[in-house]
């Protein structure tokens, strides 16, 4: 068996295409998801990935959760911080729980997450951490406060991680995907896909899950590791920093 890999949000979406990446790299996936049974049941009759399913914003959900991969699996070794979700409004018209439920899934979960496993990578003098940002972190986003702030939190939690375990053997990075082209993005009204996102858009196309997953396989392997501290914008050039 390859080395434990554990995705967050990794039974949908982009964190679906990156378990399945990690898998064909000869990894030990261990696919978490929130809550919808039915998606994650499916997912793990169709490629043969484990699936657990804990909240991500509860720091002892995630302890149990760990402890459970471990023990079905080994010790995780490679984390991808990928769970997230929006709760879009204005500023002016965001309630409290709208801002923390965002804040707790998209950045409470990556120190949740992070300190359950951290310890033993340490001990092991080896670790991989990649957590999933966003294009809007990095910019800004009309309507998203609260994912904007959360996604820019997790490049200054990636730094201060980065430099706290590069010695024991630990790299720490970010992704920060632009438009890619999940169920949700291509649900989008063809015209207002072609008239408004598209043309902001260099290489004048959507983005693939299988991009991002790529990324993070390369950023989860040993020829990377001298790369830490980093964020690797998957955007199509939308946003050049």
């Amino acid at each position: 068996m390859g080395r434990v890999a554990v995705v967050t949000g990794g039974t949908r979406g982009i964190g679906a295409a990156i378990s399945i990446g990690l898998k064909d790299a000869g990894y030990s996936v261990a696919a978490n998801y929130a809550g919808n049974d039915e998606a994650a049941n499916s997912f793990k009759a169709e490629t043969g990935i484990s699936v657990y399913k804990w909240d991500v914003s509860d720091f002892d959900a995630c302890k149990e959760g760990l402890a459970a991969v471990e023990a079905d699996l080994g010790p995780v070794e490679i984390l991808v911080n990928n769970a997230g979700i929006t709760r879009d409004t204005t500023l002016h018209r965001m309630s409290p729980e709208q801002w923390r439920a965002v804040v707790s899934t998209n950045l409470d979960s990556l120190f949740n997450m992070t300190r359950n496993v951290i310890e033993g990578m340490r001990e092991r003098g080896f670790g991989r951490i990649v957590s999933i940002s966003s294009i809007n972190g990095q910019k800004g986003q009309f309507g998203q406060a609260n994912y904007s702030a959360a996604k820019a939190g997790v490049a200054g939690f990636t730094k201060a991680v980065a430099q706290e375990n590069a010695a024991k053997g630990i790299t720490v990075n970010v992704i920060a995907p632009g438009y890619i082209g999940t169920e949700m993005v291509r649900a989008v009204p063809e015209e207002v896909l072609k008239s408004k996102i598209l043309p902001q858009i260099p290489v004048g196309r959507l983005g693939e899950p299988e991009e991002i997953a790529r990324s993070v396989v390369f950023l989860a392997s040993d020829e990377a590791g001298f790369i830490t501290g980093s964020t690797l914008t998957v955007n199509g050039g939308q946003y050049m920093i």
